[in-house]
């Protein structure tokens, strides 16, 4: 295939001009540039991510993760090292991103996408904390964030559109890591293009239908995605070759480019309400339609008994775990508990999906008493929305019904600034603690306005309270 300087002429002018302008987007375009807006939408998707990363660090998933970072992946004599999110013991690049990738993915509060049905902000959060150097001005370290999601999200889109199968997010995610590294590392044009093509080649295509099947801490493959990334762009500065990345040059591809630079996917991402899989989210917003129908007031468990839950929405969404969860896992790739949950808490949230939360006897009669139904009109608009409407029918013969809800959190039902910075303390402070949540949300926020990334670093790898 010819070595990292092969000539431009070997390549198609239709492809070189995608390879140009994925290039100069990439890695030369200032950090002014990137809209002002986009540039503080980035901001709070790192609070974001940055909370559930932190939520999720005391969980079972995260810190088998980053021991096992210690164990595989140790910071080398000669090579560059990284400090574990939240933990702080020091080890190789890929190590601290596949460790942060693993724990985020595996508490499913993290931003997504709906066109590409996954999740970037799990990769590029942890890879801009582990190249960050000292100095990192706010614009550069949020230009770099955004390169991340615009290159993943197209990565992915590609991907959807030309094989058959679902893969998880980690298949392409990992092309956006690629291009964060790149920017951060000073990295060649021949360098990005070889280190895309070894990082889709080498990226985890897992069957994500599988483990909505059998859920298990598998989750979206982004550790794996985080992990063959990294290693790529690294092999690539070295002169390993690997080009081309097909979701890049293949001729089908070159219209998901077209708009690099002035379509902003950041923009367009969600925020999780809850730490579920997000096809489950229209439904349990569907009853939170109904409480507000109802003056706000929830029909649970010890006021008025539901004797059935009615659930219409996608099939991905009726596909998902329908029975009480044994695990944290399965808990988050749940219908019927996640509603019931929801329904009888009045919240969804870390404690719902661990511990004494999977024991939880009136969630479990709830959960008895759901069924579910694909609706072809919701069916039709997936995966562009994320739709559903539910049914309670109550022992004095009532029926509330929500109506037609769309999930919350995106462009369709947008959360505010206060709405993702209240998100993220109910995440972040029951680990960190209020002093250091607030200054941790303090320094990210800051990032837009001229901020440097060394206040964000110095929050960012204490071990945690618990």
């Amino acid at each position: 295939m010819g070595g990292p300087d092969r000539p431009p002429e070997q390549t198609d002018p239709d492809t070189q001009r995608v390879l140009d302008r994925v290039a100069a987007f990439t890695l030369r375009l200032d950090p002014e540039a990137f809209p002002a807006g986009t540039r503080q939408r980035a901001a709070l998707l790192l609070l974001d991510t940055l909370g559930i990363c932190a939520a999720a660090a005391p969980l079972e998933a995260g810190r088998i993760a980053r021991d096992t970072a210690v164990a595989l992946f140790g910071a080398g004599a000669d090579g560059p090292a990284a400090r574990l999110l939240f933990d702080g013991r020091r080890v190789s690049l890929a190590g601290a991103v596949f460790a942060a990738a693993t724990q985020i993915d595996n508490l499913d509060g993290h931003d997504g996408y709906n066109p590409t049905k996954g999740h970037i902000g799990v990769v590029a959060a942890p890879t801009l904390a582990a190249l960050a150097r000292p100095g990192l001005s706010g614009a550069e370290a949020l230009a770099a964030l955004i390169v991340g999601y615009e290159i993943a999200g197209r990565a992915g889109i590609a991907l959807h559109a030309t094989v058959p199968e679902y893969h998880t997010s980690g298949s392409w995610n990992a092309l956006g890591v690629v291009a964060m590294v790149a920017r951060l590392r000073g990295q060649t044009d021949a360098q990005l293009r070889e280190g895309l093509g070894i990082a889709e080649y080498h990226g985890p295509r897992s069957q994500m239908m599988r483990e909505i099947a059998t859920p298990t801490m598998l989750h979206d493959g982004s550790g794996w995605g985080a992990l063959a990334g990294m290693a790529a762009a690294l092999m690539a500065e070295r002169g390993f070759t690997g080009a081309p990345a097909v979701t890049v040059e293949r001729v089908d591809a070159a219209a998901v480019w077209a708009d690099l630079g002035q379509v902003w996917q950041t923009d367009l991402q969600y925020i999780k309400p809850y730490p579920v899989c997000r096809w489950a989210h229209a439904p349990i917003d569907a009853v939170r339609e109904i409480w507000t129908l109802r003056g706000g007031r929830a029909p649970r468990g010890d006021a008025e008994t539901i004797t059935g839950v009615h659930i219409r929405s996608f099939a991905n969404a009726v596909a998902l775990y329908p029975a009480m969860p044994a695990t944290t896992a399965q808990a988050q790739y749940s219908l019927a508990f996640a509603v019931a949950a929801q329904i009888e808490h009045g919240v969804l949230g870390v404690e719902q999906i661990t511990g004494a939360g999977l024991e939880d006897a009136r969630v479990a009669r709830l959960v008895a008493r759901t069924t579910t139904e694909i609706a072809p009109e919701y069916e039709a608009r997936y995966p562009a929305g994320r739709w559903a409407d539910v049914t309670l029918t109550l022992t004095d013969g009532r029926v509330l019904t929500s109506g037609e809800t769309h999930a919350r959190g995106g462009p369709e039902r947008p959360f505010t600034q206060a709405d993702i910075v209240d998100k993220f303390h109910a995440f972040a402070d029951p680990v960190l603690g209020r002093p250091r949540a607030t200054a941790l949300r303090d320094a990210v926020l800051a990032l837009a306005r001229g901020g440097g990334f060394d206040a964000v670093a110095r929050h960012l790898h204490d071990p945690i309270c618990r």
